[in-house]
């Protein structure tokens, strides 16, 4: 089913393991240039400067030449199940671009292959929306809706277990959230149907990553089940998914206060029971995907509280928070340090992979890109030159109309 071979992909964790222990000085120059002959692999990838590059402008290219092919091949005659017809062509060629762009060009996360597998999915689920949409058999725009989801969902899934793309299982989650609103329109019922969903996900990924512990597939596991795990937190959440950003919530669902005292009570406990237990299994799992998603649920869990129990916000709530996230980090770094050389129970505060750096820095310039401007310089709305009061203080009885 993977596209990768198996062999290929372990050679590329090696050399990535091992460019990294070498820029840390674990190895010397000797033993790299030695064992880097031992891990020679035929697929081509790029750094993720041009990679994003080639993503972009191939989605440009794509919705282009689609463009271009349709005005000369329908004109303005077409219809909206013509119209479907040919985005679900689009969305085959575009896979078998993908498919070509792998198996013969061989390239892994170049940007260009993950593109097209884009463009095939959002092909395929607008082709299947025209196609059906106007269909006399498909009056109910809710049944169309939902077949959107579910082709979404599941091309999504295949795209994820054929090349690898984690956020191509985060598109299949978000697929997945629009899917309940088809069986019923209970917001409680909703909410805890998505939740079953990602809780059957996590049981599956779960029960199959044990046998690929110590392979290449161990990462991409860890990542798609931090997913779940975070998916389950936001489903009970209703603080954050009252909000309307995902799936059908965006189509006026139910708020918070439209829910039953007891759901929504009961949500409230869960969101406080949720993180203990991703951490809980994070830590024992030495997973730091799964231990990002339990830190960020419990924020999550501190900053909504208030909403949640009908508490007054206040202006220094932010700062007291961040106290309380400097005053916890410094507490864990300083437990870990106590332990013998520095480690406990498997875990260091110290730095062991550049890795952790280069994240560090992407994040932070990240931050700084997408946070507001603190300063601002208000405008005045009069002259910033002397007054003089319009001239009618002048000496020798002068006025202001002299």
């Amino acid at each position: 089913m993977r596209a990768y071979t198996a062999e290929a992909e372990e050679a590329l964790r090696a050399r990535s393991l091992l460019k990294d222990w070498a820029n840390e000085g674990y190895v010397t120059d000797t033993q790299y240039q030695r064992m880097e002959q031992e891990a020679v692999c035929e697929l081509r990838r790029t750094n993720i400067f041009l990679r994003l590059v080639l993503f972009l402008f191939t989605i440009i290219i794509v919705a282009a030449g689609t463009g271009l092919v349709y005005v000369v091949v329908f004109s303005s005659r077409a219809g909206q199940r013509e119209t479907g017809v040919f985005l679900l062509f689009c969305a085959v060629v575009s896979y078998a671009c993908t498919e070509f762009a792998v198996m013969q060009a061989r390239l892994y996360r170049y940007g260009i292959e993950e593109a097209l597998a884009i463009c095939s999915v959002a092909f395929l689920c607008v082709g299947v929306a025209a196609t059906f949409g106007g269909a006399s058999f498909f009056l109910n725009s809710r049944v169309t809706e939902f077949l959107v989801a579910a082709t979404g969902a599941i091309a999504s899934l295949w795209i994820w277990s054929r090349f690898g793309f984690a956020y191509a299982f985060l598109a299949a989650m978000v697929f997945a959230v629009c899917l309940p609103g088809y069986w019923t329109s209970s917001g409680a019922v909703q909410h805890v149907t998505v939740a079953g969903l990602y809780v059957a996900g996590l049981i599956a990924v779960a029960a199959v990553r044990p046998r690929h512990r110590f392979t290449y597939l161990d990462s991409g596991y860890s990542i798609v089940e931090a997913l779940l795990w975070f998916g389950i937190y936001v489903a009970f959440n209703l603080e954050l998914s009252s909000v309307d950003v995902i799936g059908h919530w965006l189509r006026g669902g139910p708020g918070a206060g439209e829910f039953s005292k007891t759901f929504y009570w009961a949500t409230w406990v869960l969101i406080w029971c949720v993180p203990p237990a991703v951490l809980a299994r994070g830590v024992h799992q030495k997973d730091r995907f799964v231990i990002a998603a339990g830190s960020i649920a419990a924020i999550l869990t501190l900053v909504t509280n208030k909403p949640y129990v009908g508490g007054q916000r206040h202006t220094w709530d932010p700062m007291l928070l961040g106290a309380l996230l400097i005053g916890v980090a410094l507490l864990v770094r300083r437990w870990l340090a106590g332990g013998e050389s520095g480690v406990r129970h498997g875990f260091t505060a110290q730095r062991l992979s550049g890795k952790d750096k280069q994240l560090m820095s992407a994040a932070a310039a990240g931050l700084g890109f997408v946070s507001p401007n603190s300063i601002s310089v208000s405008a005045k709305t009069g002259s910033s030159g002397p007054q003089f009061g319009g001239g009618d203080s002048g000496g020798g009885g002068a006025t202001s109309n002299f």
